[in-house]
Protein backbone atom coordinates (compact mmCIF):
# COMPACT_ATOMS: atom_id res chain seq x y z
CA UNK A 1 0.00 0.00 0.00
CA UNK A 2 1.13 3.38 -0.59
CA UNK A 3 0.75 6.48 1.21
CA UNK A 4 -0.82 9.41 -0.14
CA UNK A 5 -0.76 13.14 0.09
CA UNK A 6 -2.36 13.25 3.44
CA UNK A 7 -0.35 9.80 5.12
CA UNK A 8 -3.38 7.81 4.56
CA UNK A 9 -3.55 4.21 3.08
CA UNK A 10 -5.85 3.05 0.26
CA UNK A 11 -6.57 -0.37 -0.20
CA UNK A 12 -5.35 -1.28 -3.99
CA UNK A 13 -8.32 -1.62 -6.71
CA UNK A 14 -10.84 0.24 -4.11
CA UNK A 15 -12.17 3.56 -4.63
CA UNK A 16 -9.73 6.64 -3.85
CA UNK A 17 -11.93 7.73 -1.26
CA UNK A 18 -12.10 5.07 0.08
CA UNK A 19 -9.31 4.34 3.75
CA UNK A 20 -8.21 1.65 5.37
CA UNK A 21 -8.35 1.39 9.42
CA UNK A 22 -5.05 1.89 9.93
CA UNK A 23 -5.48 4.95 7.81
CA UNK A 24 -8.77 6.37 9.65
CA UNK A 25 -7.66 5.51 13.20
CA UNK A 26 -4.37 8.08 12.67
CA UNK A 27 -6.50 10.76 11.14
CA UNK A 28 -8.94 10.55 14.07
CA UNK A 29 -6.20 9.65 16.50
CA UNK A 30 -8.08 6.42 17.68
CA UNK A 31 -6.97 3.12 18.15
CA UNK A 32 -7.46 0.38 15.16
CA UNK A 33 -8.47 -2.19 18.23
CA UNK A 34 -11.32 0.92 19.42
CA UNK A 35 -12.72 0.85 15.60
CA UNK A 36 -13.20 -2.72 15.77
CA UNK A 37 -14.56 -2.79 19.11
CA UNK A 38 -17.38 0.26 17.69
CA UNK A 39 -17.82 -1.57 14.95
CA UNK A 40 -18.66 -4.96 16.85
CA UNK A 41 -20.46 -3.52 19.80
CA UNK A 42 -22.45 -0.24 18.07
CA UNK A 43 -22.80 -0.82 14.26
CA UNK A 44 -20.10 2.28 13.98
CA UNK A 45 -18.95 0.54 11.14
CA UNK A 46 -17.48 0.34 6.75
CA UNK A 47 -21.33 0.37 5.09
CA UNK A 48 -18.68 -1.33 2.43
CA UNK A 49 -16.36 -3.92 3.27
CA UNK A 50 -13.31 -4.97 1.01
CA UNK A 51 -12.23 -8.46 0.03
CA UNK A 52 -11.24 -10.63 2.50
CA UNK A 53 -11.60 -9.02 5.78
CA UNK A 54 -10.31 -5.51 5.10
CA UNK A 55 -12.94 -3.02 5.79
CA UNK A 56 -12.85 0.20 3.66
CA UNK A 57 -13.96 3.62 5.04
CA UNK A 58 -16.05 5.89 2.75
CA UNK A 59 -15.83 9.38 4.10
CA UNK A 60 -19.75 9.48 5.15
CA UNK A 61 -18.10 6.56 7.09
CA UNK A 62 -15.68 8.80 8.86
CA UNK A 63 -18.38 11.26 9.55
CA UNK A 64 -19.76 8.84 11.48
CA UNK A 65 -17.00 7.95 13.23
CA UNK A 66 -15.76 12.11 13.74
CA UNK A 67 -18.85 12.88 15.64
CA UNK A 68 -18.83 9.66 17.08
CA UNK A 69 -15.14 10.85 18.63
CA UNK A 70 -16.66 14.13 19.43
CA UNK A 71 -19.46 13.11 21.74
CA UNK A 72 -17.53 10.48 23.42
CA UNK A 73 -14.77 13.22 24.34
CA UNK A 74 -17.44 15.20 25.56
CA UNK A 75 -18.62 12.83 27.83
CA UNK A 76 -21.63 11.22 26.12
CA UNK A 77 -21.22 7.36 26.58
CA UNK A 78 -20.64 5.19 23.95
CA UNK A 79 -24.03 3.62 23.49
CA UNK A 80 -25.93 6.41 23.14
CA UNK A 81 -23.24 8.22 20.80
CA UNK A 82 -23.07 5.78 18.61
CA UNK A 83 -26.90 6.28 18.01
CA UNK A 84 -26.49 9.78 17.84
CA UNK A 85 -23.75 9.21 15.66
CA UNK A 86 -25.69 7.58 12.83
CA UNK A 87 -29.16 9.44 12.99
CA UNK A 88 -26.63 12.54 12.60
CA UNK A 89 -25.56 10.33 9.10
CA UNK A 90 -29.47 9.91 8.37
CA UNK A 91 -30.21 13.53 8.26
CA UNK A 92 -31.30 14.17 12.20
CA UNK A 93 -28.92 16.55 13.56
CA UNK A 94 -26.44 14.88 16.37
CA UNK A 95 -27.15 16.25 20.11
CA UNK A 96 -24.43 18.60 21.51
CA UNK A 97 -22.87 18.89 25.36
CA UNK A 98 -23.87 22.28 25.94
CA UNK A 99 -20.50 24.33 26.56
CA UNK A 100 -19.14 25.39 29.77
CA UNK A 101 -19.48 28.91 30.53
CA UNK A 102 -18.02 31.49 27.87
CA UNK A 103 -15.88 28.33 26.82
CA UNK A 104 -15.36 25.48 24.22
CA UNK A 105 -17.39 22.43 24.33
CA UNK A 106 -16.88 20.34 27.72
CA UNK A 107 -14.37 17.83 26.13
CA UNK A 108 -11.95 20.25 24.30
CA UNK A 109 -8.87 20.23 25.05
CA UNK A 110 -6.83 23.94 24.77
CA UNK A 111 -4.20 23.09 22.57
CA UNK A 112 -3.18 25.86 20.32
CA UNK A 113 -1.10 26.03 16.95
CA UNK A 114 0.52 22.61 17.57
CA UNK A 115 1.60 19.35 15.72
CA UNK A 116 -1.49 17.30 14.11
CA UNK A 117 -0.50 14.30 17.08
CA UNK A 118 -1.16 16.29 19.83
CA UNK A 119 -5.09 16.70 18.71
CA UNK A 120 -5.15 12.48 18.35
CA UNK A 121 -3.90 12.18 21.56
CA UNK A 122 -5.99 14.94 23.36
CA UNK A 123 -8.77 13.27 21.66
CA UNK A 124 -8.05 9.91 22.94
CA UNK A 125 -6.62 10.74 26.38
CA UNK A 126 -9.97 12.88 27.20
CA UNK A 127 -11.84 9.50 26.08
CA UNK A 128 -10.01 7.49 28.71
CA UNK A 129 -8.91 5.44 25.03
CA UNK A 130 -5.66 3.66 26.41
CA UNK A 131 -4.92 1.72 23.67
CA UNK A 132 -4.97 4.81 20.96
CA UNK A 133 -3.15 6.44 23.52
CA UNK A 134 -0.57 3.93 23.90
CA UNK A 135 0.10 3.55 19.59
CA UNK A 136 -0.09 7.33 19.23
CA UNK A 137 2.53 7.68 21.82
CA UNK A 138 4.45 4.92 20.49
CA UNK A 139 4.43 5.66 16.70
CA UNK A 140 5.58 9.39 17.84
CA UNK A 141 8.54 8.39 19.01
CA UNK A 142 9.32 5.83 16.26
CA UNK A 143 8.69 8.81 14.04
CA UNK A 144 10.73 11.72 15.67
CA UNK A 145 12.78 10.34 17.62
CA UNK A 146 12.12 10.13 21.47
CA UNK A 147 13.56 14.19 22.15
CA UNK A 148 11.21 15.78 19.69
CA UNK A 149 8.64 13.40 20.94
CA UNK A 150 9.01 15.07 24.65
CA UNK A 151 8.94 18.37 23.37
CA UNK A 152 6.24 18.52 20.76
CA UNK A 153 3.91 15.96 21.07
CA UNK A 154 3.88 15.13 24.74
CA UNK A 155 4.34 18.16 26.85
CA UNK A 156 1.89 20.35 24.81
CA UNK A 157 -0.37 17.49 25.33
CA UNK A 158 0.14 16.97 29.01
CA UNK A 159 0.30 20.95 29.54
CA UNK A 160 -3.52 21.25 27.68
CA UNK A 161 -4.50 18.76 29.88
CA UNK A 162 -3.04 20.36 32.91
CA UNK A 163 -4.17 23.51 31.83
CA UNK A 164 -8.32 22.13 31.15
CA UNK A 165 -7.87 20.66 34.90
CA UNK A 166 -7.00 23.72 36.30
CA UNK A 167 -9.89 25.14 34.91
CA UNK A 168 -12.39 22.82 35.55
CA UNK A 169 -11.99 22.40 39.08
CA UNK A 170 -11.69 18.49 39.95
CA UNK A 171 -12.78 17.28 36.42
CA UNK A 172 -10.42 15.97 33.76
CA UNK A 173 -7.86 14.62 36.80
CA UNK A 174 -8.84 11.04 35.62
CA UNK A 175 -7.45 12.18 31.96
CA UNK A 176 -4.34 13.73 33.65
CA UNK A 177 -3.48 10.85 35.38
CA UNK A 178 -4.11 8.25 32.57
CA UNK A 179 -2.06 10.62 29.87
CA UNK A 180 0.65 10.72 32.70
CA UNK A 181 0.99 6.92 33.30
CA UNK A 182 1.23 5.98 29.33
CA UNK A 183 3.56 9.20 29.10
CA UNK A 184 5.58 7.35 31.88
CA UNK A 185 5.07 3.83 30.36
CA UNK A 186 6.20 5.24 26.93
CA UNK A 187 9.74 6.92 28.25
CA UNK A 188 10.24 3.34 29.81
CA UNK A 189 10.00 1.30 26.99
CA UNK A 190 12.79 3.93 25.15
CA UNK A 191 14.77 3.69 28.14
CA UNK A 192 17.86 0.92 27.60
CA UNK A 193 19.62 -0.69 30.73
CA UNK A 194 21.86 1.62 33.32
CA UNK A 195 25.17 2.35 32.36
CA UNK A 196 27.61 0.79 34.91
CA UNK A 197 30.22 3.24 36.16
CA UNK A 198 33.16 2.08 37.05
CA UNK A 199 34.39 4.84 40.10
CA UNK A 200 36.23 6.84 36.59
CA UNK A 201 35.83 10.31 36.56
CA UNK A 202 33.42 11.94 35.21
CA UNK A 203 30.72 10.44 37.97
CA UNK A 204 27.31 9.74 36.89
CA UNK A 205 24.20 12.00 36.66
CA UNK A 206 22.02 12.13 39.49
CA UNK A 207 18.24 13.07 39.04
CA UNK A 208 16.04 14.43 41.48
CA UNK A 209 13.08 16.05 42.58
CA UNK A 210 12.79 18.74 45.13
CA UNK A 211 11.98 17.58 48.66
CA UNK A 212 8.02 17.54 48.13
CA UNK A 213 7.62 17.21 44.71
CA UNK A 214 6.14 14.72 42.60
CA UNK A 215 6.04 15.60 39.11
CA UNK A 216 9.01 13.37 37.58
CA UNK A 217 7.92 13.20 33.74
CA UNK A 218 10.98 15.96 32.88
CA UNK A 219 13.01 13.87 34.62
CA UNK A 220 12.08 10.59 33.34
CA UNK A 221 12.82 11.69 29.61
CA UNK A 222 15.61 13.41 30.57
CA UNK A 223 16.87 9.70 31.56
CA UNK A 224 15.48 8.16 28.79
CA UNK A 225 17.66 10.15 26.61
CA UNK A 226 20.74 9.85 28.69
CA UNK A 227 20.96 6.33 29.05
CA UNK A 228 20.05 6.07 25.02
CA UNK A 229 23.31 8.55 24.79
CA UNK A 230 25.06 5.91 26.76
CA UNK A 231 25.74 8.24 30.27
CA UNK A 232 25.74 7.12 33.60
CA UNK A 233 23.05 7.93 35.31
CA UNK A 234 20.90 7.28 38.45
CA UNK A 235 17.29 8.02 38.88
CA UNK A 236 16.02 8.97 42.33
CA UNK A 237 12.55 10.52 41.03
CA UNK A 238 10.32 11.98 43.28
CA UNK A 239 10.70 14.09 46.74
CA UNK A 240 14.14 13.29 47.61
CA UNK A 241 14.84 14.39 51.03
CA UNK A 242 17.92 17.03 51.05
CA UNK A 243 19.97 14.91 53.21
CA UNK A 244 19.58 11.44 51.25
CA UNK A 245 20.64 13.33 48.12
CA UNK A 246 23.57 14.83 50.18
CA UNK A 247 24.53 11.01 51.46
CA UNK A 248 24.48 9.92 47.79
CA UNK A 249 26.33 12.78 46.18
CA UNK A 250 29.06 11.36 48.30
CA UNK A 251 28.94 7.90 48.02
CA UNK A 252 28.53 8.33 44.22
CA UNK A 253 30.89 11.22 43.56
CA UNK A 254 28.60 12.32 40.14
CA UNK A 255 29.43 15.00 37.75
CA UNK A 256 26.40 16.43 37.90
CA UNK A 257 23.05 16.59 39.98
CA UNK A 258 19.80 17.44 38.48
CA UNK A 259 17.39 18.87 40.55
CA UNK A 260 13.94 19.52 39.21
CA UNK A 261 11.14 21.78 41.15
CA UNK A 262 7.39 22.30 39.29
CA UNK A 263 6.38 24.75 41.96
CA UNK A 264 8.63 27.81 42.86
CA UNK A 265 7.35 26.55 46.51
CA UNK A 266 9.45 23.64 46.41
CA UNK A 267 13.12 25.75 44.35
CA UNK A 268 14.78 26.64 47.25
CA UNK A 269 18.46 28.39 46.43
CA UNK A 270 19.45 27.10 49.71
CA UNK A 271 18.77 23.57 49.57
CA UNK A 272 20.83 23.67 45.96
CA UNK A 273 23.78 25.13 47.99
CA UNK A 274 23.78 22.50 49.95
CA UNK A 275 23.75 19.82 47.48
CA UNK A 276 26.56 21.65 45.49
CA UNK A 277 28.74 22.39 48.72
CA UNK A 278 28.67 18.12 49.30
CA UNK A 279 32.07 16.97 49.32
CA UNK A 280 33.88 13.68 48.64
CA UNK A 281 37.23 12.27 48.07
CA UNK A 282 40.67 12.19 49.28
CA UNK A 283 41.87 15.00 51.59
CA UNK A 284 43.27 17.94 49.90
CA UNK A 285 41.72 16.82 46.36
CA UNK A 286 38.33 17.02 47.52
CA UNK A 287 35.69 17.51 44.62
CA UNK A 288 31.79 18.93 44.22
CA UNK A 289 28.75 18.40 41.51
CA UNK A 290 27.74 20.80 39.35
CA UNK A 291 24.04 21.27 39.85
CA UNK A 292 21.40 21.72 37.20
CA UNK A 293 18.64 23.47 37.79
CA UNK A 294 15.33 21.95 36.31
CA UNK A 295 12.09 23.40 35.93
CA UNK A 296 9.82 26.32 36.14
CA UNK A 297 9.96 26.49 39.77
CA UNK A 298 13.12 27.94 39.30
CA UNK A 299 12.40 30.71 37.02
CA UNK A 300 14.10 33.97 38.78
CA UNK A 301 15.56 32.38 41.87
CA UNK A 302 19.00 33.32 42.27
CA UNK A 303 21.49 30.18 42.40
CA UNK A 304 25.16 31.66 41.40
CA UNK A 305 27.46 29.18 40.05
CA UNK A 306 24.46 26.55 38.92
CA UNK A 307 23.53 26.06 35.39
CA UNK A 308 20.12 26.28 34.43
CA UNK A 309 19.47 25.16 30.82
CA UNK A 310 16.59 26.56 28.57
CA UNK A 311 15.73 23.02 27.20
CA UNK A 312 16.32 19.54 26.83
CA UNK A 313 18.70 19.92 24.15
CA UNK A 314 20.57 22.53 26.10
CA UNK A 315 20.51 20.33 28.90
CA UNK A 316 21.58 17.45 27.17
CA UNK A 317 24.35 19.25 26.14
CA UNK A 318 25.53 19.91 29.18
CA UNK A 319 25.46 16.45 30.78
CA UNK A 320 26.42 14.64 27.81
CA UNK A 321 28.98 16.93 26.41
CA UNK A 322 27.33 15.76 23.28
CA UNK A 323 24.88 17.96 20.75
CA UNK A 324 21.31 16.01 19.83
CA UNK A 325 20.23 16.20 16.65
CA UNK A 326 16.18 17.26 17.42
CA UNK A 327 15.00 15.44 13.77
CA UNK A 328 13.59 12.42 12.96
CA UNK A 329 14.88 8.96 14.20
CA UNK A 330 16.07 8.08 17.67
CA UNK A 331 17.80 9.63 19.58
Amino acid sequence: MDPTADGAEHLPGSDDTALTTGAVARRLGVSPTTLRSWDRRYGIGPQVRGTGRHRRWSPRDVAVLENMCRLTSQGVPPAEAARAARAGADGAPAPERPATSGSRAAGALPLGDVRQECRGLARAAVRLDAPAVEDLLTAAVEEHGLVVAWQEVMVPTLHAVGRKWASSGDRYVEVEHLLSWHVSTALRRCTRPAVPYGGLAPGPVLLACVPGEQHTLPLEALHAVLCQLGVPVRMFGAAVPAEALTAAVRRLGPSAVVLWAQARSGASPALARHVAGAEWGMKGARRQPQVVLGGPGWAGRSAPGMLRPPSLQEALRLLAGTGVSPGPGPV
